[in-house]
């Protein structure tokens, strides 16, 4: 029997069009794969690609012992691909559990439209294997560094910190980031169709690590300083504190301190306004320790002897229509008086009868007004104008501490240059560069800035400073027992806002050295705004005292007490160290 024509026909349409059909996708896969496959592959490789850039191990900042201050320890970072996460809501509520986050925050992430997002950089060990035992899909672990501060607040100010990517934002660890940092890797993150890590990435993610930094500061000397300032600023309700330990001979920082301390660990619980190293940056009125440096101007002169009298108006002294005060009532006094009761008409006679020009230059030449050049981020030069532009009262306020503003770095790097027979030395607080291997790849030798005043000068400048810790004198209480110390108080009323003398707000200041013939260590103490009493000489030279003192015994100094081992430190200190070694009691 015949089938109907028109049934034919439809039969041969259909299977027509069907043929049709099949040729057109065969022609469009064949174009696909013989002209698209290149973009193809790429664009299936978007979706399960991800390029990152991988941080070497950073270096390690060592103490002036090579005691650890910062390290970096291995830390796995937790990332997803969106488009293969399963079941987003119970995911994010997963992860959001195990890493306290918020889970409508990790849902946004995994509702991204990109094909890679981070869900927690730097995850810890427990929340990392937590999460690796649930088996989510599209999830990612990526190894990472994570910087550590093992003793937390200790010189956090001058370590600085890094971020999260590893790069360091304060203090030493912005200033040296291209040493410490390491090597940049990039490493291609890939996933197969059913969202499966490939393993090729692991062992590209091995980095060289960055160099190491070897400080001038000593752990145990900082921690010293620390304390004893953190003890100082309490018990006077002030508002904050610094104290820094200079080597005089080499310009080499033993200690930088503030008050309040903060955790670089978690710099970010913590006001930004600590987190600077305000010794370096914060410039201020030095009030009467600036009298030292006046008087060293004086002697280097020639003019002047230690011996030379002022008559210092009984207290009250008229200067270009403004009234200079003593704290008592002051007839005549040598200049090696001016210094020990820090009398302030007997400064301003001191430079009336020298002149400004002559004091300009020696401030200069003491660093005050430019930058030490220290290796820290951020130093200011301080304020010093021209002395043609400085009236009578200008002359007068400048020789006794005001008028001019200095650094805390500035000031212990000017006295350290009395100190060290005249000699300025140009801080640092890096003393050498090593590689991950510990070879040594730069050191940072003592350089010598210039001859301030004369070794003479200078000498007699420390005699005079002697006289300040001795009866009647404004520092008795920065004495020490058993060490000859000397130096100089300060009480520099603030400026406010708007640029006047604030009422009741003072700087009260200590700046010295030890022991006075040999100095080993020179100390500054700053405590800002304390309550109750204001005097350098109450609030910051018991903090010098107890500085000094604790200092000097863990160096093994010897005492005065101990002429022997007294002659056998400074003939070890001269160079003599082989033929005496056996003699030394320390």
């Amino acid at each position: 029997m015949q089938k109907p024509k028109g049934h034919v026909i439809r039969t041969a349409v259909v299977g027509s069009l069907f043929m049709l059909w099949l040729a057109v996708i065969g022609a469009r896969a064949g174009y696909l794969q013989l002209y698209k496959g290149a973009w193809l592959s790429q664009k299936a490789a978007g979706q399960y690609e991800r390029e990152l850039i991988l941080q070497g191990k950073r270096g390690t900042i060592y103490d002036s012992r090579h005691e650890a201050m910062a390290v970096s320890i291995e830390t796995t970072s937790i990332a997803a691909y969106p488009a293969l996460v399963e079941n987003q809501p119970a995911t994010a509520a997963q992860l959001a559990g195990i890493l306290n986050l918020k889970p409508k925050e990790v849902q946004q992430q995994l509702a991204s439209a990109r094909p890679f997002v981070w869900i927690k950089r730097q995850a810890t060990p427990k929340q990392v294997s937590a999460i690796k035992k649930l088996g989510l899909k599209g999830i990612e672990f990526l190894p990472e560094h994570s910087r550590f501060y093992p003793n937390t607040t200790l010189a956090a100010q001058v370590m600085g910190f890094t971020g999260i990517d590893g790069h360091g934002l304060e203090g030493l660890e912005f200033y040296y980031d291209a040493e410490l940092k390491g090597t940049e890797t990039r490493v291609t993150v890939l996933k197969d169709a059913l969202g499966r890590g490939f393993e090729a990435h692991q062992e590209s993610a091995v980095n060289r690590a960055g160099n190491n930094l070897i400080l001038t500061i000593d752990r145990h000397i900082q921690y010293i300083t620390e304390q004893a300032l953190a003890d100082a600023v309490t018990e006077y309700k002030a508002q904050s504190g610094m104290a820094l330990v200079m080597e005089p001979q080499t310009g080499a920082l033993l200690a930088v301190a503030h008050y309040p301390f903060f955790n670089p660990n978690a710099f970010s619980r913590s006001d930004r306004r600590v987190w600077r190293n305000r010794a370096v940056t914060d410039p201020f009125e030095p009030g009467s320790t600036m009298k030292i440096f006046s008087a060293a101007a004086a002697l280097d002169s020639g003019i002047i002897t230690a011996g030379t009298i002022f008559f210092c108006e009984n207290g009250k002294y008229p200067v270009g229509g403004h009234t200079v005060h003593d704290t008592k009532p002051y007839g005549w006094l040598s200049l090696q008086q001016i210094v020990k009761y820090s009398s302030n008409i007997g400064a301003v006679k001191l430079v009336e009868q020298v002149g400004p020009q002559l004091l300009y230059d020696h401030l200069q030449r003491f660093g005050f007004g430019t930058r030490t050049r220290v290796d820290s981020p951020g130093e200011s030069s301080g304020a010093l104008s021209h002395y043609k532009r400085w009236t009578s009262v200008d002359t007068g306020a400048i020789a006794f501490g005001q008028g001019l503003s200095v650094t805390a770095l500035q000031l212990i790097t000017a006295a350290s240059a009395l100190a060290h027979d005249g000699m300025l030395m140009r801080p640092y607080v890096v003393k050498a560069i090593t590689n991950p291997d510990g070879r040594t790849v730069r050191t940072f030798a003592p350089q010598a800035v210039r001859q301030v005043v004369s070794p003479q000068s200078a000498h007699t400048v420390r005699s005079i400073m002697r006289t300040v810790i001795t009866e009647g004198g404004t520092g008795l209480k920065a004495d020490v027992a058993g060490y000859s110390v000397c130096g100089k108080t300060g009480t520099a009323q603030k400026v406010d806002a708007n640029g006047n003398y604030a009422q009741n707000t003072y700087l009260a200041s200590f700046v010295g050295f030890a022991p006075t013939e040999r100095p080993a260590v020179a100390v500054l103490v700053i405590v800002d705004e304390p309550r109750d009493t204001h005097y350098g000489g109450l609030v910051a030279a018991p903090v010098f005292s107890r500085i000094v003192g604790e200092t000097l015994g863990y160096l093994n100094v010897p005492s005065a007490e101990d002429p022997d081992q007294l002659r056998v430190f400074r003939e070890i200190q001269a160079g003599d160290e082989k033929v005496h070694l056996k003699k030394a009691v320390f």
